[in-house]
């Protein structure tokens, strides 16, 4: 199950490892194609492989801000704290495991 994480909880949460945020909102449509993609990979792959999390921009504009986030659904992945990779709009689960294994 994907987790949520908040501008408060941010860092703390995508420090450590591969993760990936999904930054998202309730009433975006594509967001809502998106969301089940990742709630499927958070099923299928091991949490010490990479964390799935959720970010609602609207509850949560400084971490949106603070990377640029310009449009939704967009996917950030960092490694180890660091941003490694960004790309916005509906991915499938096999674009998004494809770039997984890019990263790992």
């Amino acid at each position: 199950m994907t987790q949520i994480v908040t501008d408060a909880t941010f860092e703390s949460e995508t420090k450590e490892g591969l993760v990936l945020i999904d930054f998202w909102a309730t009433w975006c449509g594509p967001c809502l194609m998106q969301a089940p993609i990742l709630e499927q990979l958070s099923e299928e792959l091991d949490e010490d492989d990479i964390k799935i999390f959720k970010m609602d921009v609207d509850e949560n504009p400084n971490t949106a801000s603070e990377f640029g986030i310009m449009s939704i659904p967009t996917l950030l992945f960092k490694k180890d704290g660091q941003v490694v990779k960004q790309v916005a709009g509906v991915h499938t689960k096999d674009q998004i495991k494809a770039i997984i294994a890019e990263l790992s």
